[in-house]
């Protein structure tokens, strides 16, 4: 990464501090990316596809404000980590929220390894709704705080078990063994994400920013989640554009009128509280910076 292109993604996600590869930067970095930079899947809903090449990357989520996944965050978190003096390694996981022990998901989850200050630490920005604000060291089952959740590393079966305290307990984040995921493995890996029937990547719309003061704001399907010291709040949105409205609002990503993604909000009330569109299509017109490229439709 160029001085030049360092100097705009900071810019991106609002760092003004120190540029020296220490533990206190690591964590003001990751805290300042995930807020800044929000998870998701859009363009795969999309049928656009996700192109991994650095300037590719540093395009959609610098340039044009946009967000994406783990290979694309984490790759774009690992160049300017280089940038400022840190040795990061790029590490093969399998992400496991919501899954049981017994299941195998695929291995298309890219997270890193930092080494700061005389010690290793696990680094991951692409975690979606669980993307950390804190890096963990590399230490068998010694729980880590974070500004967000307590996260803890458990070496089991010959891999590592990441996992994060939530409401009901210690949860599976991810798994990894510590074998490294060079750019053609993350190539095969994101293509499967983005183009296999079967990837839960294109089933709905997944967006996810973590808050400052801990909190974490999240959108699956038509369904906005705000969590925080007091729980977890619930709205469910009426139509396409109250998903507009809320993509540029609250996420700062910005999409073209009438712009409909497979798997987002339906006009049916089903229980939450019902968030409706706040201004017109035409009032939306020219707004944001980040508007997408003219649609090529859904994936078929």
């Amino acid at each position: 990464m160029s001085p030049g292109d360092l100097d705009a993604y900071l810019a991106r996600v609002g760092w003004r501090g120190a540029r020296r590869p220490t533990r206190r930067v690591l964590d003001g970095l990751m805290a300042a990316h995930v807020a800044a930079i929000p998870f998701e899947n859009l363009d795969v809903l999309l049928g656009r596809g996700v192109d991994l090449a650095d300037v590719a990357v540093f395009d959609k989520l610098v340039h044009r404000r946009r967000g994406g996944y783990c290979f694309e965050q984490n790759g774009l978190f690992a160049r300017a980590l280089s940038a400022l003096g840190f040795r990061v390694e790029a590490l093969a996981a399998r992400a496991r929220v919501g899954r049981a022990r017994e299941e195998t998901p695929p291995r298309t989850h890219l997270a890193l390894a930092v080494e700061a200050e005389g010690a290793r630490w696990l680094v991951d920005v692409g975690l979606g709704g669980l993307s950390m604000t804190g890096a963990i060291r590399f230490e068998e089952g010694v729980v880590q705080a974070t500004p967000h959740e307590p996260r803890r590393l458990l070496w089991e079966g010959g891999r590592w078990w990441h996992q994060a305290r939530l409401d009901a307990g210690w949860v599976d984040v991810c798994e990894l063994t510590g074998e490294a995921m060079p750019p053609i493995d993350r190539e095969v890996a994101s293509f499967f994400a983005s183009a296999h029937p079967r990837s839960a990547f294109r089933e709905a719309p997944m967006v996810a920013r973590a808050l400052p003061g801990g909190g974490r704001l999240g959108l699956r399907g038509d369904v906005l989640t705000l969590r925080g010291a007091r729980g977890a709040e619930r709205v469910r949105l009426a139509d396409a554009e109250a998903l507009l409205d809320v993509l540029e609002a609250r996420f700062g990503l910005c999409f073209a009128p009438g712009t409909v993604f497979p798997g987002g909000p339906a006009p049916a009330d089903r229980g939450a509280p019902v968030l409706a569109a706040r201004r017109s299509s035409a009032a939306r017109v020219g707004a944001c910076s980040n508007e997408a490229p003219p649609l090529a439709g859904p994936p078929r």
